[in-house]
């Protein structure tokens, strides 16, 4: 979906397809058919903007063979589906029964990262539309916590600037601009947007940057004003946005929000929770650890990394971060000049969700996902911009 924001500007809205598994090139084209067309066929659009997720396997089947990228490309015409944008956090195995740390591997110390993401920055330039020259493209913020030293570091700096030159020369081939943003998460190297500005500023170059995810965002507990004035000020470029709100818990000392947490509690993937104290920030790594006697402080609200659907919030006593989103948005798209122009609505959890909440076949999937749009449809047609058709 295209808008345009009364600076003239396009500013595409997207959703991100690592909610449908599949690793290989095939699996990417029945989401297309099964899952992408239908929630468009559902809103109503001649056109859709999708996220791609593209797996390890996928992405090399692509960039190694010219005819299977054609081959995508021409059915994503044929759906009436188009990308300007990647998530290239997940490397594989994000269908996997049980993904939690592993989808933090391999990290940015790792040449298979680099390798990984410069296939992505092909890809992308050959399927951006025709009249689209600027992809973005999300990853890792570096490397989860524990696994990360100075050695480490040094490896990921050396890392985004060679991604940093092969974009550049990918620009001089092809003449379209692939931008990569690092998207700060809960628990990692750069868990918030303060995290990154120092290694961003250390490589200083226009086509790395950040992508602020308001899930987690809201999960740190970060002021979305503030970052991204802070963002501003030290000049990181928003490549992207995915819009997405965390699970809030007003009232986490009560026996009641427990038992409602416990039931987001699941083995899939990683719910990193966290409270503001006077001390501080304080979390656990998963929810189970939070809920376990006494790991956090809860005389504060608590909020965890669940990507929960945008138009529906938890019954009560829970609730969504979605006002941080509204929030972020205002100040991204809302002002003079949109801050990013690419948008990615991002709740891969759906099956995650506890049984009661979890959409029951492919229809109930498509409608949630076409909600979650026109909801983020509405925010931005509130904030000035007008839908393109």
């Amino acid at each position: 979906m295209r808008f345009r924001h009364p600076d003239g500007t396009t500013v595409h809205l997207a959703y991100c397809t690592n909610v449908h598994p599949a690793e290989t090139l095939d699996g990417v084209l029945a989401q297309l058919r099964d899952h992408c067309e239908p929630v468009r066929r559902r809103l109503g659009r001649d056109r859709l903007g999708i996220g791609l997720w593209l797996a390890r396997d996928a992405a090399h089947a692509l960039v190694s063979d010219p005819s299977a990228l054609r081959v995508l490309r021409t059915e994503l015409d044929r759906r009436g589906l188009e990308v300007v944008t990647l998530n290239g956090f997940p490397y594989e195995g994000f269908g996997a029964e049980e993904v939690k740390y592993r989808v933090y591997k391999p990290d940015w110390a790792d040449p298979e990262r680099l390798d990984h993401t410069t296939a992505l920055a092909r890809v992308l330039t050959g399927l951006l539309p025709d009249d689209v020259t600027e992809g973005s493209i999300s990853t890792l913020p570096l490397a989860w916590r524990t696994a990360y030293d100075d050695g480490s570091a040094d490896k990921a700096r050396t890392a985004l600037l060679t991604l940093a030159e092969r974009l550049d020369a990918l620009q001089e081939l092809t003449g379209r601009s692939i931008r990569v943003g690092l998207e700060p998460e809960p628990g990692c190297v750069v868990e918030t947007t303060g995290d990154a500005v120092a290694p961003l500023a250390a490589i200083a170059h226009h086509r790395i940057g950040i992508c602020v995810d308001t899930c987690h965002l809201a999960t740190s507990f970060e002021d979305p004003h503030t970052a991204l004035d802070a963002l501003t000020a030290a000049r990181v470029p928003v490549v992207k946005s995915q819009l997405s709100a965390a699970l809030h818990a007003e009232h986490p000392h009560l026996p009641e929000v427990r038992e409602a947490l416990a039931a987001f509690d699941e083995p899939r993937f990683l719910h990193q929770t966290r409270t503001s104290t006077a001390a501080g920030l304080r979390g656990t790594d998963d929810l189970g650890a939070a809920l376990a006697g006494d790991a956090l402080p809860d005389g504060a609200p608590w909020r965890a990394h669940f990507h929960v659907p945008l138009h529906a919030a938890p019954a009560a006593p829970l609730t969504s971060t979605l006002p941080v989103l509204k929030s972020a948005l205002t100040r991204l798209v809302g002002g003079p000049h949109p801050l990013t122009r690419h948008l990615e609505v991002e709740t891969y959890t759906w099956q995650a969700l506890p049984p009661e909440l979890r959409p029951r076949g492919r229809t109930q999937l498509a409608d949630g996902i076409a909600a979650e749009l026109t909801l983020a449809r509405d925010l931005l047609t509130d904030l000035g911009l007008k839908e393109l058709p």
